[in-house]
C-alpha cells in the first residue's frame, strides 16, 4: 500500500513512472468521450472516497472523472455530513470505517496533520488533494503540462512569483529536487520559504535561487509560475498582503525577461488583475487551461500506482 501525500517521500524513479504513464493514458484516450473508461479500467470494482474540508472545482471535478475514466467511481463527502472527528467518533474511527467501505481516500484539508492522522489509521493508501503544506497533485499536472510543452523539465528553469510560503511553492521546491530542475522564486523578504523546506532543499542539492528581485527570479526562464496571493481561508490581512506583493505581478514586461518560448502556469482560481494580468492568462503563452484539463491525467496515474 503506498500513500500519495507529499513529493518529497517518493523517489524520482516513480514519480518518474506516475508521469510516463499519464503522459501514455492521455495519448490511448484521443478518440474516447470525456467519461468513457479507459479500456483497460484497472479501477474496475473499485471505489474512491474524496473528503472535501475547503471547498473546491479543479480537485473534484478531476478526481471524480479520473475515477471514472479508469472504469471505478467516487464518492463525495463533506465532513459536515459524516462523522469526522465530530461527536463521539474519533478520526481513528472514521478512517477505520472507510477501509471497510472504499479502496483509496482522496482528502482536501486545511491541516495537513489531518492527512497523517487520517493515513495513520487507514489500512487503505491516501492521497492529499491540497493541504496547507503541500499540493502535490497539482505540481505533478503540472509537470506533465510543461513536458507536453516543452520536452523533458530536467535541467530546465521554472520561476515561482509571489508567496515563497504556501503549499503550492513547497511541493514545487521538493519536485526541482527530485526531477532535477532549476527553480527561482521572487518573493518578498516576509513570504521567503520556511526554514523546513528551505532545509531539505539543502540537504538534497536542490538547485533553488530565492530573490527579492521578480527580474532576477524571471530572466531566461522556461516557464513563469505564479498562484492566488490570497488563498481560501488564508488568516492574513489581505490588503496589505497583496499591496506587498503587487511588484510581483506577471505582466507582458516581465514575461518578456523569460525566454521568448517560456509558457506561462497558474493553478487557478485565478486573481484577475493582481498576481496576474488578463493579456498573460490569456495570451499565447498561457497553458493554464490544459493545467486544469492534466488534473485528471496525472491523478488517474496517482491512484494507479497508489493501489498498484
Amino acid at each position: 500500500m503506498r500513500n500519495f501525500i507529499n513529493i518529497s517521500d517518493i523517489s524520482s524513479k516513480e514519480l518518474r513512472s506516475i508521469i510516463e504513464e499519464a503522459k501514455s493514458r492521455k495519448l490511448n484516450r484521443k478518440n474516447l468521450n470525456k467519461s468513457a473508461p479507459d479500456e483497460d479500467k484497472p479501477f474496475d470494482g473499485r471505489s474512491m472516497a474524496m473528503i472535501f474540508e475547503k471547498p473546491s472545482t479543479r480537485t473534484r471535478m478531476s478526481f471524480d472523472i479520473a475515477a471514472k475514466q479508469l472504469g471505478g467511481s467516487s464518492i463525495t463527502l463533506n465532513p459536515d455530513g459524516i462523522h469526522y472527528g465530530k461527536g463521539d467518533e474519533t478520526l481513528k474511527d472514521t478512517a477505520k470505517v472507510l477501509t471497510e467501505y472504499v479502496d483509496i481516500v482522496m482528502l482536501r484539508t486545511s491541516l495537513h496533520k489531518n492527512l497523517e492522522e487520517f493515513g495513520k489509521h487507514l489500512k487503505i493508501p491516501i492521497i492529499n488533494g491540497l493541504s496547507d503544506e503541500g499540493h502535490p497533485c497539482q505540481i505533478m499536472s503540472d509537470i506533465l503540462t510543461f513536458e507536453e510543452s516543452k520536452g523533458s523539465i530536467q535541467n530546465k528553469t521554472i520561476s515561482w512569483l509571489g508567496d515563497g510560503n504556501n503549499n503550492m511553492s513547497n511541493s514545487l521546491i521538493e519536485a526541482a529536487g527530485k526531477f532535477g530542475f532549476q527553480l527561482k522564486i521572487g518573493c518578498p523578504k516576509k513570504y521567503t520559504p520556511n526554514k523546513k523546506i528551505l532545509n531539505w532543499a539543502k540537504k538534497n542539492k536542490v538547485d533553488l535561487l530565492v530573490t527579492k528581485d521578480p527580474k532576477e527570479a524571471v530572466k531566461d526562464s522556461d516557464c513563469v509560475m505564479t498562484d492566488k496571493w490570497v488563498s481560501m481561508n488564508d488568516k492574513v490581512n489581505k490588503k496589505l498582503k497583496k499591496k506587498t506583493l503587487k511588484g510581483y505581478q506577471v505582466n507582458k514586461k516581465l514575461m518578456q525577461l523569460a525566454k521568448s518560448d517560456a509558457i506561462f502556469m497558474h493553478c487557478l482560481p485565478v486573481g484577475r488583475g493582481e498576481e496576474v494580468t488578463d493579456e498573460v492568462i490569456d495570451g499565447k503563452q498561457s497553458v493554464v487551461w490544459r493545467q486544469a484539463l492534466n488534473r485528471v491525467h496525472a491523478q488517474k496515474s496517482i491512484i494507479n500506482w497508489c493501489l498498484n
